[in-house]
């Protein structure tokens, strides 16, 4: 009996999804609950598990194919597992070596590939003549993706030859010289839709960027004294995060209007604090949202953003770690940033930017001494903030961070 695969049932407001990776080919023996392809939304990718045991029949949507909900993908046959098996073994029996290998040398190493790599990977790799061992793949079962290859590939220039491969020999070889080559890569659904609402929050709101900049010398001071006891006693680091999350908490309490967000002709108060923590993955930025944060100890706060980190760079990240948030919290220090104008994310009326720490001198009671300093930035929506409360947000987070226990005291 014929069984179609078809795509899940998509999450709210999505209206389609693209067809990112194919695990199983043409006459592929497949079992219950094992992943046949991976599904790409504007924001998380899906598996597409096999509801039968059979073979596969016929492949509709190819790879970067658009398809919607519940859209066929694919049809099994159902039960035809014994009479593929055969067929399947049978080369195996026989064991002749690949080309281009010594007679006595194994084929199990092409076999195991072939295995792993969908046939656009495979293309791609053999394209650029690389050694498919040497990517980490981020698929499950540690699949290598398509997006695997392309990291490799813009990291290899920086990345220094392996110990065992010949100093003479560099990976990938350099174009040849007077060559001028260029690629063309379709964007991702993700990179798409990332391009495509941070135009729309610039041409639907009046955005206007505030800065000032705080002393973390309090902060470090007390990371340093609790840090071994903390990361005891609730089995997490104590980083800059949480700090940071909970002086927002403080300053959204005191401006309720960056907690908020226009819809229509109306303004929508949110009595809750739902803060997403921008973050990078191999397939883009990502903003996964910590709810409820005002009441979430710090430990809980550093618990969560450490398992959202995990989840982002193995690509499974869900659409309910994704959907919300009334205000976001970007860290583009941990890249060296000096200082930025982030983007709001819609419908969200405010976002802050975090920067590196940097030891400059500071004038404090008449003398000069150094102080690790970070620039601070509030962008925000002036249709429902004023400048002066965006200002005075932000003076409040300078004030929390710079006498830390305030934040402990709700001061």
């Amino acid at each position: 009996m014929s069984v179609d695969v078809k795509v899940p049932i998509l999450p709210e407001s999505v209206a389609e999804a693209t067809v990112a990776a194919w695990h199983k080919q043409v006459g592929d023996a497949v079992s219950i609950d094992e992943n046949l392809v991976d599904i790409e939304t504007e924001k998380v990718v899906l598996e597409v598990p096999s509801t039968v045991e059979g073979i596969i029949k016929e492949i509709i949507h190819q790879e970067g194919a658009t398809v919607g909900e519940q859209e066929v993908l694919a049809i099994i046959e159902e039960g035809a597992v014994a009479a593929a098996a055969p067929a399947e073994t049978a080369p195996a029996a026989e064991a002749p070596a690949p080309a281009g290998k010594p007679a006595g040398e194994p084929a199990l190493e092409a076999d195991d590939d072939a295995g792993k790599l969908s046939p656009a990977v495979r293309k791609l790799v053999a394209e650029n003549d690389i050694d498919a061992s040497q990517i980490s793949g981020t698929g499950k079962n540690g699949r290598i993706l398509k997006e695997d290859v392309m990291n490799y590939l813009k990291n290899q220039p920086a990345a220094s030859p392996a110990p065992s491969a010949p100093a003479a020999e560099p990976a990938p070889a350099p174009a040849p010289a007077g060559e001028r080559s260029e690629r063309r890569v379709p964007m991702t659904r993700l990179r798409a839709t990332i391009a495509r609402r941070l135009k729309e929050a610039q041409d639907t709101q009046a955005m206007l960027t505030t800065f000032n900049d705080v002393n973390l010398q309090r902060v470090i001071e007390l990371r340093r004294e609790y840090k071994e006891a903390f990361e005891k006693k609730h089995g997490t680091r104590l980083g800059f995060m949480s700090f940071f999350v909970k002086a927002s908490i403080e300053a959204l309490r005191r401006f309720p209007a960056v907690n908020a967000s226009i819809d229509g002709d109306d303004i929508v108060y949110h009595d809750y604090y739902d803060v997403g923590i921008a973050a990078s993955s191999p397939r883009g930025l990502v903003v996964p949202v910590l709810r409820d944060v005002d009441k979430m100890s710090f430990a809980q706060v550093e618990k969560t953003i450490g398992e959202y980190g995990k989840k982002a760079k193995e690509g499974k990240l869900t659409m309910d770690d994704l959907t919300g948030g009334t205000f976001t919290v970007s860290n583009g220090g941990v890249f060296g940033s000096m200082l930025s104008t982030p983007i709001v994310n819609p419908p969200q009326s405010a976002i802050l930017g975090m920067h590196r720490i940097e030891e400059r001198p500071v004038a404090e009671n008449g003398e000069v001494v150094i102080r690790p300093m970070m620039y601070l930035a509030l962008t925000y929506d002036h249709r429902i903030i004023d400048g002066s409360e965006s200002v005075l947000f932000l003076r409040t987070i300078k004030e929390c961070l710079e006498d830390p226990t305030r934040i402990l005291l709700e001061l």
